[in-house]
């Protein structure tokens, strides 16, 4: 059997969905500590400007200090800025003109709409609905501790917690960045490994032959 495990992540890239789909397992960590400026509150999309990173903020609860480790599942869910507003408008900027934004956009409006107050929970639920959209089925279980190396008590788990991250991403030998179409190709190439999202409007239920 294989497993992989993967830390929570935000419309995580395409690297992160491929192994939702090539793993029988998939273990999401739960109870490590939140990282800054990785996929677990950020995705990546292409805009006509090149790259643009939406970052979701964040708060801890009051007994926790600044400086200190956070659980993630006790991260929550700041309401600052307008987040929700600007992420929208920024994909709607990005991908209107995509060829499946409009028939996606009823399944994912609501998670701009509604306001979440956990980033795990809300992270699990966008990877929940987006498995769906994909049309991949894996079997997708939480940890109930931390192990900086992590096996389970049948098998090897290939760990990617550190490894699928925004800067300087770690060796994946599995993943392949074959291109696919981009509605901003012609002026930036192809810009592998963006959001799932990016796959998605522009391939539509073909993403799964690319996954």
């Amino acid at each position: 059997m294989r497993n992989v495990l993967l830390s929570s992540c935000y419309f995580g890239p395409v690297q992160w969905y491929q192994k939702l789909n090539r793993y029988e397992v998939v273990y999401i960590e739960r109870c490590e500590s939140f990282i800054k400026q990785t996929f677990r509150n950020r995705c990546v999309i292409a805009t006509t400007n090149g790259l643009q990173a939406l970052s979701i903020p964040v708060s801890y609860p009051p007994t926790e200090q600044e400086g200190e480790a956070h659980p993630i599942i006790n991260t929550r869910i700041s309401n600052h800025g307008n987040w929700r507003h600007i992420h929208w408008n920024a994909l709607q900027s990005a991908y209107g003109d995509s060829p499946f934004f409009d028939y996606y956009v009823d399944d994912l409006l609501p998670f701009f709409e509604k306001r979440w107050e956990n980033l795990f929970d809300f992270n699990l639920e966008i990877t929940y609905k987006m498995c769906e959209l994909l049309d991949i089925h894996p079997d997708i279980r939480m940890t109930s501790t931390y192990q900086t190396t992590w096996e389970d008590s049948e098998t090897r788990v290939d760990d990617f917690r550190a490894a699928i991250r925004p800067k300087h991403p770690l060796p994946d030998p599995d993943y392949s960045e074959k291109p696919y179409y981009q509605v901003y190709q012609q002026k930036w190439g192809f810009l592998p490994n963006l959001s799932i999202l990016d796959l998605l409007f522009n391939m539509g239920n073909e993403s799964i032959l690319y996954l």
